[in-house]
């Protein structure tokens, strides 16, 4: 009774720290819950080291609530809207995917950085940042630094992103009568949904386009959402593999079962079950309770994992991962501009 009641004490102290960065991000859309809730937790934690009775709550927010928050994401995905709309997106999304993750491997053996803090980044950089990071951290069983530091990575990028964009659209001479270029552009190359839509809804305001560029932006980064499920799945095998090849047993029978990351099922299952009762005539709109606790599931896991970061280690260690994101960004910032011109879109 006294151990349950210990995790739970630790878990309503991340839900109170979770709405606190909730209406921080909900008035600083650009910042956006996440990052307000690492940052909060890690200010707490300067000053607060030894979690006592709480730490068991704590964990079992950055571990367990992480993942029901993916699991959640799922209720966001019609499977036929995203690829009806977005297949135009798909070699554009294909293309960056595999440029981040090529450049975050090569960057990582260059600057010789952790191997789960150049996943995480390449990832978050490449499908959908905070959404993918909090997706594939339990898979590759990241600690909470590695976490909050690629979180932090991410957001840098985003709000450049978001207020940089709009005027490379202009400078580069992208179509401003319609909403589709600078849409692909920033839902392939623009890292989380605040991001995307900050961006995309800028450019409609500029050009007087109503909700064009937003809805082809937002479209193109659901359908970048789907990537979870493939990157996930390569990933648990590969940890796998190494930790079996770590304790000397290479021989031993591979279990896809352990392996197997099971929230990520029930993740599927949860588009699958969205894709069918929306197919059979349900209103989307009674879903999207279940994707705004996913959001603040999120939100209250980063703060969980704000709690047991290190500030001062992330600061002394962050110019590594921040070249790293750098080289990420700017790779798929240019393929996703070469993608379009090549297909004609741009």
């Amino acid at each position: 009774m006294n151990a349950l009641k210990e995790k739970w004490s630790g878990v309503l102290f991340c839900l109170i720290l979770g709405l606190a960065a909730w209406f921080l991000g909900n008035h600083f859309s650009v910042i956006g819950g996440p990052v307000f809730a690492i940052l909060i937790g890690m200010l707490i934690t300067v000053f607060w080291k030894d979690k006592g009775r709480l730490a068991k709550g704590i964990g079992f927010t950055s571990k367990y609530i992480l993942q029901t928050a993916v699991v959640l994401l799922g209720f966001g995905l019609n499977l036929n809207v995203i690829l009806a709309t977005g297949a135009q997106s798909l070699p554009i999304i294909f293309c960056t995917i595999a440029t981040s993750l090529i450049l975050a491997f090569a960057m990582s053996r260059i600057l010789h950085t952790t191997g789960n803090t150049a996943v995480l980044v390449g990832v978050g950089s490449s499908i959908c940042g905070g959404s993918a990071i909090a997706a594939t951290a339990p898979v590759v069983e990241a600690d909470e630094n590695e976490v909050a530091q690629s979180i932090s990575v991410i957001f840098l990028f985003n709000v450049i992103a978001a207020i940089l964009f709009p005027v490379l659209g202009q400078l580069i001479g992208m179509d401003t009568t319609s909403g589709q270029a600078f849409g692909i552009f920033a839902g392939t190359a623009v890292n989380d949904t605040s991001s995307v839509t900050a961006a995309a809804s800028t450019w409609d305001s500029i050009f007087n386009l109503g909700t064009q560029t937003l809805d082809k932006a937002v479209t193109v980064k659901l359908t970048r959402t789907l990537a979870i499920i493939p990157i996930t799945l390569v990933l648990a095998y590969y940890t796998a593999r190494k930790k079996q090849a770590a304790g000397g047993s290479e021989k031993s029978n591979f279990s896809l079962k352990k392996a197997f990351p099971m929230f990520i099922l029930f993740f599927i299952i949860a588009s699958v079950v969205t894709t069918l009762a929306t197919g059979f005539g349900m209103n989307a709109a009674v879903l999207h309770p279940l994707k705004d606790l996913s959001k603040f599931f999120i939100v209250m896991a980063m703060g969980a994992i704000g709690l047991n970061s290190d500030i001062v280690k992330l600061v002394k260690t962050g110019g590594k991962p921040l070249l790293l994101g750098a080289v990420c960004w700017v790779g798929i910032s240019c393929v996703s501009l070469l993608m379009q011109h090549v297909m004609g879109i741009w």
